[in-house]
């Protein structure tokens, strides 16, 4: 319904109503809720605060902002007044009638109980919609959606490059192991057509080296495949084609993925790229969810089935989820990727909450922190440990 400001004895000392249109008052309660202070509510403020000192607020949030922007004497404290006055604005008519002014709202349907519980339900749903919306317009959300798709791409486009390995492998069965990248093999296959097109300046012009131009050419010239009709071959160059717009379009999504990460998670992109941090944030559901795991969960992310495996059969937990991926770690001996992993999920776990939560950027220091961690696990950990004995290993286990 509006700000009220009590004294001791629940008397109003000043008001600022809301609209009477629910959209309206639903956004005036959602801007206070979020902590931030209009004109008005900060003018009563200031005007109280001159009789009393300090003023205690509902929410946390917002007394801290009462106190950044207004210079006010705040502390925030639930108190059983605040409840006693709800319950008598809601139930008592002529309490709501002599403390809402009905000429200000000029709504008079508010004078009877159905009336202002009608309005409080639609106030209410507004008010559900406009955190909905202001959920689904987070950029983390858009970048979690946009690596999903790519992972979507990427099998659609393996499926797709099987298909074309398949069919133009009719015609020239050699190609198939000469050319490795998937891509090339379907930009090939669309420029080129015919394995007789296939000579070495030709492939130059597209872009192969010229070594494996003239690997692939001499293929071509001993080819043991069956001729294509032109029919048959204008049919598989479109197929191609179209595998081609979707490399295309995958590389956009991965240009757009990188940006946002880069304003979304700097620490994160600053110390593991933004492809991994968006796969982090990706399995994590937000970049607010992963920011409330703690560093051992964050760990394992990716690698769920062989956890709960792990926990159901006794076997040895992953040491690593998906952050696998970071060179650091994949590139490292078996026994030392696990002291790895818990180092660099470690500072990964601490750059998500700065990003989250607004903090500033320490990326380059975090990095260099793992840098230096990674270099005294390698220098302490350079030789493989002794395997288990039978005895401790028959006891694991069991």
């Amino acid at each position: 319904m509006g700000v009220f400001i009590l004294d001791e004895k629940a008397a109003i000392i000043e008001r600022l109503l809301f609209s009477a249109d629910p959209k309206n008052a639903a956004l005036e309660l959602k801007n206070i809720q979020d902590g931030k202070i209009t004109i008005p509510i900060l003018e009563i403020l200031k005007r109280t605060s001159e009789k009393y000192s300090p003023i205690i607020f509902d929410s946390e949030q917002l007394a801290r902002t009462a106190e950044r922007e207004g210079g006010i004497k705040a502390s925030a404290m639930g108190s059983p007044l605040t409840e006693q006055f709800r319950n008598r604005l809601a139930t008592e008519e002529k309490d709501r009638d002599k403390w809402l002014n009905q000429q200000s709202l000029a709504t008079p349907s508010l004078k009877t109980p159905r009336g202002y519980n009608e309005f409080a339900r639609k106030v209410t749903l507004e008010l559900a919609r406009l955190g909905i919306a202001s959920a689904a317009a987070k950029r983390d959300l858009s970048a979690v959606q946009a690596v999903r798709a790519m992972d979507d791409l990427d099998k659609v486009l393996n499926l797709l490059a099987g298909r074309v390995r398949e069919w133009y492998g009719l015609h020239f069965p050699e190609m198939d192991r000469v050319v490795e990248k998937h891509d090339m093999y379907a930009r090939l296959v669309a420029k080129l057509g015919n394995r007789q097109n296939f000579t070495s300046e030709a492939l130059v012009g597209e872009g192969v080296p010229k070594e494996k131009a003239e690997e692939i050419a001499k293929a071509a010239s001993r080819s043991m495949g069956a001729n294509i009709d032109d029919s048959d071959l204008l049919v598989l160059q479109a197929f191609c084609g179209l595998m081609l717009d979707l490399y295309k379009f995958r590389e956009k999504s991965e240009s757009f993925v990188e940006d946002s990460l880069k304003q979304i998670a700097p620490n994160m992109t600053a110390i593991v790229g933004a492809s991994l941090s968006a796969r982090l944030i990706s399995i994590a559901g937000s970049l607010e969810n992963l920011a409330k795991m703690p560093a051992s969960t964050l760990q394992v992310l990716g690698a769920e089935k062989a956890l709960f495996r792990s926990l159901k059969t006794g076997a040895r937990p992953p040491k690593h989820g998906v952050i696998f991926q970071n060179t650091a770690i994949h590139q490292s001996p078996r026994w030392q990727r696990g002291k790895i992993a818990r180092a660099l999920s470690g500072k990964l776990s601490i750059a998500s909450r700065v990003d989250a939560f607004g903090g500033e950027f320490i990326g380059e220091k975090l990095r260099d922190n793992v840098s230096k961690k990674v270099d005294e696990i390698k220098e302490r950990y350079k030789t493989a440990p002794p395997p288990p004995t039978k005895k401790k290993e028959h006891a694991r286990r069991r």
